[in-house]
């Protein structure tokens, strides 16, 4: 009893100390929640499980947390004084090989009604319904587009060029306007499905897919009670507690891309992270759709790869430059990894001791990838999320929520699918589960919250199997269609 309640509270102390972690970067550093729009919060990698779509890599970018699905009238345009980006290291260096861009511009249609004889613009975002096709904005207020670069080399000096549609051959993407209500978008599914895109990506001859726009939050955990000092039980039933995130949304950046354009030679191995930067132009303006590179200021305020980083091992006072960060610089904060500070600090509180450092387990899983697994030859120790495109996708029914560590070698940290549990993966490899000899109970470590790619939660946080409240769908972009704010809001 004693052990049980002494790992028991060690997993409380992880949990308060950190437990938004794995999922992410939700307000992570002091230094982002000045800039929400900038804010990212999830980061997927992993060989599409979509049928008939296995030769290919889908990246998930998650931004803008927390989302409500009533926060008009304004609601949840991207930033367009900023670039957000994703980042793919296929050599094993730290440098990035190839970097997708996107550069957003919101235009506004000044609509407006007669009032007492004159023509007035209105303060809403839309003064009729849109939809059901991506064409039909007549009545939308704020159209909110996108462009896409794919950088190859260095992503400030590298060679440049467009991502185009397929079928037009247009540069220019349209953003499905965030999911308002019913009465103004009466089939919002359809409306967003129409924003799928083939796209033609330079230097690949397969086309690829890309989907921009706002999604059902994926992201599952027991943030309530944890915060109330673990008002749980950190070794029950791993569905016994609710997902307090399932009556928000997101907005993604989805990107499906062949496998063949990602790698380099042999070596089937990449690494992928995403950043979010401020930009200024020479004249001190924002570039909306204007490439900027080379004459821009960048200032780069979010960087996400693996989850859990920023979150429970880098330093309070570091938080912020990690977050400015790349990858070939990662040295500066090597001794956070080797030398962690939560598990001595567990033990300061609990007595439970923690794992001998340095934490070469740590190492592997945040820095140079596992051994036969997804380490890449003459990898230098960098964080960013690792893949290896060699290992064939699992489908949905057959995916175990503990990825790599349940069996599954197409999952987490193996990449990351929608339906990797996160949370209770890192829960337990901080307490040592990839060490030898360590307790039992610590495999059964969870904050009870489950997620599963055929799992659904309702709006008030509880498991459904009703496929319309899954959070998670069998086809590119993989996250479910936003909830609405309207009528009842959170509905399906």
């Amino acid at each position: 009893m004693k052990r049980l309640a002494a790992i028991a509270a060690t997993v409380g102390a992880v949990a308060f100390m950190g437990i938004a972690v794995a999922g992410s970067s939700h307000r992570e550093a002091p230094g982002i929640t000045k800039t929400p729009k900038l804010d990212g919060t999830d980061f997927y990698a992993f060989r599409s499980f979509e049928a008939g779509r296995a030769d290919y890599v889908t990246f998930l970018a998650n931004y803008l947390p927390l989302q409500d699905v009533y926060g008009g009238p304004n609601f949840f345009t991207m930033d367009p004084d900023a670039v957000y980006e994703i980042h793919v290291d296929n050599t094993g260096d730290a440098k990035e090989d190839l970097t997708f861009q996107f550069r957003f511009q919101n235009t506004y249609k000044g609509l407006t009604v007669p009032a007492g004889g004159q023509n007035v613009e209105v303060p809403l975002i839309n003064i009729g319904p849109i939809g059901p096709t991506a064409a039909d904005t007549g009545a939308l207020n704020v159209l909110e587009t996108y462009a896409v670069s794919v950088i190859h080399g260095p992503r400030r000096t590298g060679s440049a060029s467009d991502v185009t549609n397929a079928a037009t051959g247009s540069a220019v993407f349209r953003k499905p306007v965030d999911r308002i209500g019913d009465k103004s978008l009466s089939s919002y599914a359809s409306y967003a499905n129409d924003h799928i895109y083939d796209i033609n990506i330079p230097g690949c001859t397969m086309p690829g897919r890309m989907f921009v726009g706002q999604r059902r939050e994926g992201f599952v955990v027991n943030l309530g009670e944890v915060f109330d000092l673990i008002n749980t039980n950190p070794i029950g039933a791993i569905n016994g507690e609710p997902n307090v995130l399932a009556d928000k949304n997101v907005t993604t950046l989805a990107l499906e891309v062949p496998t063949k354009c990602l790698i380099a030679g042999n070596n089937p191995i990449i690494g992928a992270w995403t950043t979010a930067s401020e930009v200024k132009n020479d004249e001190g303006e924002g570039g909306g759709l204007g490439r900027l590179r080379g004459n821009g200021q960048y200032t780069q305020v979010s960087r996400l790869g693996m989850p859990l980083v920023n979150e429970v091992v880098i330093g309070v006072r570091d938080k912020d430059k990690f977050n400015a960060s790349e990858p070939k610089d990662d040295a500066a904060f090597g001794t956070y990894v080797t030398n962690p500070t939560l598990p001595v600090l567990i033990n300061a509180l609990f007595g439970v001791p923690p794992p001998a450092a340095p934490r070469n387990d740590l190492v592997q899983v945040f820095l140079t990838g596992l051994p036969n697994l997804n380490r890449p030859a003459n990898v230098q120790a960098s964080e960013m999320l690792r893949l290896n495109t060699s290992i064939a996708p699992v489908a949905p029914l057959a995916q175990n929520a503990l990825g790599a560590l349940g069996g599954d070698a197409a999952g987490f940290p193996n990449g990351r699918r929608p339906g990797d549990d996160v949370v209770d993966i890192a829960l337990r490899v901080v307490e040592g589960a990839l060490l030898p000899g360590h307790p039992a109970l610590v495999d059964q470590l969870t904050d009870g919250a489950q997620i599963h790619a055929t799992i659904g939660y309702d709006p008030d946080g509880t498991i459904s199997f009703n496929p319309a409240f899954r959070l998670f769908r069998d086809s590119f972009p993989y996250l479910q269609t936003p909830l609405s704010g309207s009528p009842d809001p959170e509905h399906p």
